[in-house]
């Protein structure tokens, strides 16, 4: 479901095929979207699947998967601009510069913003054990920041996919938006329910 159908809804929009080139740079990062929508999944979200696999390898398999897909998406405006260095016309760097400088338009807007969060999510996550000595933060409470930024990277990220992406439109941008919105309500079902049982220990201890 996370590989196969993100690439056949690819290939089934209506849109003028491009280079393979192209394609291909457009499958990889639709597939690095759709891991870090797959890390909701995976963050002791799904009773199942702690119940198939020991949490220490869910642990793992999130973080690997979500360094992978954020190192992705982080080099994702150089691969825009990658196949002009094969092709006649402007040159890759000043594409480059004229689409990040251009902020009338609000796809390129939200994809800095999400570019933004996205650094945010992965250093916060890279840095966790630091921050948490550093700063005295408790482990839950990191555990809310960083589900909360993922939060904010997928709602603005998705939007900046559905705003400049060619491929998500009607079939793979609902699809998207389907698989982000049950990864949200996933993991906020499992924060309320741990807050929930917080209070009733805490006022089981108190009374």
């Amino acid at each position: 479901m996370f590989v196969l159908l993100p690439v056949v809804l690819h290939f089934a929009a209506d849109v003028p095929r491009r280079s393979l080139l192209k394609e291909g740079l457009s499958v990889l990062t639709v597939l690095a979207l759709v891991a870090v929508f797959a890390q909701f999944f995976l963050a002791r979200s799904l009773p199942i699947v702690l119940r198939l696999f020991r949490a220490p390898a869910v642990q793992r398999v999130h973080r690997v998967v979500g360094y992978i897909a954020i190192a992705l998406l982080a080099v994702h405006p150089f691969l825009i601009v990658l196949p002009r260095y094969f092709e006649a016309g402007v040159r890759p760097l000043d594409a480059l510069l004229t689409m990040l400088t251009d902020f009338e338009s609000l796809g390129v807007v939200l994809g800095l913003v999400a570019w933004a969060l996205m650094v945010l999510l992965g250093a916060a996550a890279y840095w966790r054990m630091w921050l948490i000595r550093r700063h005295g933060i408790r482990y839950r409470a990191w555990r809310y920041l960083h589900g909360g930024i993922a939060i904010g990277f997928v709602v603005i990220g998705l939007w900046h996919a559905i705003e400049l992406g060619r491929h998500t439109g009607l079939l793979l941008g609902g699809f998207l938006a389907m698989l982000a919105a049950v990864g949200i309500a996933v993991l906020l079902r499992l924060y309320l329910s741990e807050r929930s049982r917080l209070a009733r220990f805490v006022q089981g201890v108190s009374s």
